[in-house]
């Protein structure tokens, strides 16, 4: 997956079930690796850390694959980090500060090797 120009590789999270577990139960995490939610719907979406044992960042992303917010989670924080936007279809999760340390931030376009977020996703079979 690229974000900007910053390529990373990501685990997806494409049925319910891995969205809801998401990174539980992880004990680390490198600059290296993500989690890519990607939802059939667009909303307001909020992520909480419950079972979540490292800090993450998380960006909500519009169905353009445009990064729109850029939020920090604590460690087992059960409070969700609701996206201020209504208009959220996807969500990445990398480890605490990546996007600051990588130099992401909101408007970065989020692609992967098959293009769009959408083409990659939602493209007609």
């Amino acid at each position: 997956m690229f974000i900007g120009t910053v390529e990373l590789e990501v685990e997806q999270a494409l049925t319910d079930r891995q969205i809801q577990t998401g990174m539980m139960f992880r004990k680390t995490m490198t600059d290296k690796e993500g989690m890519l939610f990607v939802h059939p719907d667009v909303r307001e979406r909020g992520y909480w850390m419950n079972n979540v044992t490292v800090p993450l960042s998380i960006a909500y992303i519009n169905p353009e694959g445009k990064i729109v917010e850029i939020h920090d989670m604590q460690p087992f924080d059960t409070n969700s980090v609701f996206s201020v936007s209504q208009n959220i279809q996807y969500a990445l999760e990398v480890p605490q500060g990546w996007f600051q340390r990588k130099g992401v931030v909101p408007g970065a376009k989020v692609m992967t090797e098959k293009g769009t977020l959408h083409q990659t996703y939602f493209r007609k079979r």
